[in-house]
C-alpha cells in the first residue's frame, strides 16, 4: 500500500478525510509506503504558504515516517520514465509519479483522487 501526499497529511493530522476503514487498513497492513516525491510536494506546499507544519518540512517528514513506521520508496529512472509514458489523464506530476510507482510495484494507493483508478490503480480512501 502507498499513501499519496494528501493521505500522509491526513494520517499525520488525524484528519477525518481519511476514512475509518482506510485507517484500519493502514494499521493492519504489513507495509505502508510513501513515495519520496511526496517529500518534495510537502516542501513545496510549505514554501508557498499552502501548508502549515509545526517544524521545517525535512524534520516533519522524517518524524512522520518514523512515527508511523512508513517505508519511503525512492524514485528511479524506470518509475520516472513510466510516469512520462502514462496517458495524459492526470496532469499533476507528483501524482503521476505516485501512480507510476504503484503500477510498477503493483500496490494500491490510499487517495481521495478518483483519477488514480483511471490508470488501473486500486485505490482506498
Amino acid at each position: 500500500m502507498i499513501l499519496d501526499t494528501c493521505a500522509i497529511l491526513w494520517l499525520a493530522s488525524g484528519n477525518a478525510q481519511l476514512s475509518d476503514h482506510a485507517r484500519a487498513t493502514i494499521a493492519s497492513a504489513p507495509q505502508v509506503a510513501i513515495s519520496s516525491i511526496s517529500a518534495m510536494e510537502i516542501g513545496q506546499k510549505y514554501q508557498k504558504g499552502k501548508l502549515s507544519l509545526p517544524m521545517p518540512p525535512s524534520e516533519w517528514f522524517h518524524a512522520i515516517v518514523k512515527h508511523h513506521g512508513l517505508t519511503v520508496i525512492n524514485l528511479d529512472a524506470d518509475i520516472c520514465l513510466r510516469a512520462t509514458e502514462l496517458p495524459q489523464i492526470h496532469k499533476d506530476p507528483f501524482d503521476r509519479l505516485i501512480i507510476s510507482t504503484a503500477l510498477r510495484l503493483e500496490r494500491e494507493v490510499v487517495t481521495a483522487d478518483a483519477v488514480f483508478s483511471s490508470y488501473g490503480v486500486d485505490t482506498l480512501c
